[in-house]
């Protein structure tokens, strides 16, 4: 993709029924599921327990050639993920008689059929198959319904105009979550109020066996809930100490944007070790999947990517969905989504979800510069960035987000713009402080950027001019210049200097970065990335090489198993207490290796120790990030 030019911008309504863009001849469609005459779709999820449900729509159509989409490009995925392998016993009729659909030779997702004289509306019932390598949706005891999985809808029409009176049949006590609004309840049977196809795929559902639902917030009509569902009861009671960062973080989310785009939010939780973990943001509530002790274990907190989990996507109704980049909003899920301001959606609040996470108390304020430091380390030690900008991973994200294979450090991957993104926005909060004399922050530019006034669920778009002219308003600088700088240029360095201007400087030492640590313990990984310039599951498999390191001189590579250390079998301790021992000695270290059943030993000249990433106080300078992750709401 390329980057398009400036838009101006746009406002289009999530809750109510908008006009198809003009310049979108890909949804000029006259939607025949009016608001008088929706669609109608009834999910049997009785079957969830077995990875099953099952989908029966009445589709309004005319007589002639009528053409079904599933949705492709997911809002939230970024790429074109729509499961369409999950579909399965496509079955269409029309007044009781079945009739034949053929796929499309080159749209996959989309199915032609013959409506005959006299039809007005189309039955079209198929099996939605739940679990796949990688992507399980359901358990013995819990389940996700994404809609977007449930759905076929008339082609080229914007989603904001095609209705749909959806219900869903839950197994025998079951409970469920969900931010669309209910209509009726018969049993297990949920009869949702009529909606836009947009605000049906934009709030999933979790349901299952064991339930519990906390309200964390509420003002007046508007409240913020914790659904959570599990496979197992006892991951359902969380301690008044547990829940108390959840409680704050609504109130500190308000503080930092000034106002609020939902009416009520739900944080929809899955904790289940069978189904796979997940986070994906909606406006007024988010799909997170979390391992079964998420909330129990330390590490989770600590981890880089799991400590703002719940934060980062209440975030994003602010950043991501109310505010959201122009080439981002599509009028329906057929049109390809265009990614290059990623770096604002998701850099930006990687940034906003962990400052959150410290705010609200879900971390411990004092390990915010580990955190950051840890971050630095990874992005300025990933040999691709020496040839590949940071807009490149944003740009190509729906083929980063699904690249798979050895070297991912050369390739680069999705996850820069988040990681890479968010000390970007750091250095620019850190930049609108000095520039103001810390009169203002990042918070101020969120106050204009995605602030007052309060409004339902809608969405405003932007263009890079945008965000650039609102950080001007906040603090006149190059901020041109400053982006081009760091995300559209070859950049040899994450930006260093606002670290040394927040008080703080990077250094290297023995002692273990707390979130490095926990991401080990979490992922069962050696981080030797910093050190011999390698990272190795628990069992001593290689999963990466750094171009330049000694390991990568000595020779080694991904899939290679290391065996033994110095003669002695491998263990983690064994490979600590080399890399200590060699500080000493002027031998190399030897690693035997095992590589498609032959082996070899290869010798590694370090002598460095062990090296972890961690920012140390300069001094006499002022500690500007613990004026960033001080608690703001009153």
């Amino acid at each position: 993709m390329t980057l398009r030019g400036l838009c101006l911008l746009g406002v289009l309504a999530i809750c109510c029924a908008g006009v198809a863009r003009a310049d979108e001849p890909n949804a000029n469609a006259v939607s025949y599921a009016t608001s008088a005459n929706p669609m109608v779709l009834t999910l049997d999820a009785r079957a969830a327990s077995r990875g099953l449900m099952y989908s029966h729509i009445v589709v309004p159509v005319k007589p002639g050639p009528f053409t079904l989409v599933y949705p492709k490009w997911i809002p939230g995925e970024h790429t074109p993920s729509g499961p369409l392998n999950d579909l399965a016993e496509l079955r269409v009729s029309a007044n009781g008689a079945p009739l034949p659909w053929a796929r499309d030779p080159i749209d996959m997702y989309a199915f032609h059929v013959l409506v005959p004289g006299g039809a007005s509306s189309l039955d079209v019932d198929f099996d939605v198959l739940l679990n796949a390598p990688n992507d399980i949706m359901s358990s013995n005891h819990s389940a996700v319904v994404n809609w977007n999985r449930d759905v076929l809808y008339q082609e080229d029409t914007d989603s904001a105009d095609v209705y749909v009176k959806a219900s869903i049949i839950l197994p025998d006590r079951w409970d469920f979550g969900t931010a669309l609004p209910v209509f009726a309840r018969h049993g297990a049977r949920i009869d949702f109020a009529e909606a836009p196809l947009r605000t049906l795929v934009d709030s999933p559902l979790d349901c299952g066996r064991y339930a519990r639902h906390y309200l964390l917030w509420r003002n007046g009509a508007s409240a913020a809930y914790l659904d959570m569902f599990a496979d197992a009861p006892e991951n359902l009671s969380l301690s008044a100490a547990q829940l108390a960062p959840f409680r704050r973080m609504v109130p500190e989310a308000l503080a930092m944007y000034g106002a609020r785009h939902w009416n009520d939010y739900h944080s929809l939780v899955v904790a289940s070790d069978v189904i796979t973990n997940e986070g994906i943001e909606h406006h007024e509530s988010s799909d997170d999947r979390t391992p079964a002790n998420y909330f129990e274990d330390p590490n989770e907190a600590l981890a880089p990517t799991d400590g703002d989990w719940l934060m980062h996507e209440l975030s994003h109704s602010w950043n991501g969905k109310y505010r959201r980049p122009f080439d981002l909003t599509t009028a329906n899920y057929q049109i390809p989504m265009q990614t290059d301001l990623l770096w604002v959606y998701e850099g930006l609040n990687q940034y906003l979800g962990d400052v959150l996470s410290f705010r609200s108390g879900a971390r411990k304020q004092a390990l915010f510069p580990d955190l950051i430091a840890s971050g630095y380390a990874s992005a300025d030690t990933e040999p691709g960035r020496a040839t590949t900008p940071l807009i490149d991973t944003a740009t190509g994200a729906p083929f980063f987000y699904l690249a798979k294979g050895d070297y991912g450090s050369l390739r680069r991957s999705s996850g820069d713009f988040y990681g890479e993104g968010e000390l970007i926005w750091l250095a620019a909060d850190l930049t609108i402080r000095e520039q103001t004399s810390g009169k203002e922050s990042l918070d101020d530019f969120l106050h204009a950027f995605a602030g007052p006034p309060s409004t339902g669920p809608m969405v405003v778009t932007y263009g890079r001019a945008d965000v650039e002219r609102l950080l001007n308003s906040v603090a006149p600088y190059d901020w041109h210049g400053f982006f081009q700088r760091y995300v559209y240029d070859i950049a040899a360095h994450p930006p260093i200097d606002d670290l040394t201007r927040a008080g703080w400087r990077l250094i290297y030492t023995d002692e273990p970065n707390v979130f490095d640590s926990a991401a080990d313990a979490l992922n069962g990984q050696i981080n030797l990335w910093y050190s011999l310039g390698l990272t190795m599951d628990s069992d001593g498999k290689i999963d990466d090489v750094r171009d330049g390191s000694p390991a990568w001189k000595a020779g080694l590579a991904p899939a290679m198993k290391i065996v033994a250390v110095d003669q002695r079998a491998f263990d983690a301790d064994r490979l600590d207490a080399a890399l200590q021992a060699a500080r000493h000695a002027s031998e190399p270290i030897a690693l035997l290796v095992n590589q498609d059943d032959w082996y070899r030993t290869y010798t590694l000249d370090y002598h460095g120790g062990p090296r972890h990433p961690h920012l140390e106080r300069m001094s006499n300078t002022p500690d500007l990030l613990a004026k960033i992750v001080a608690p703001r709401a009153r």
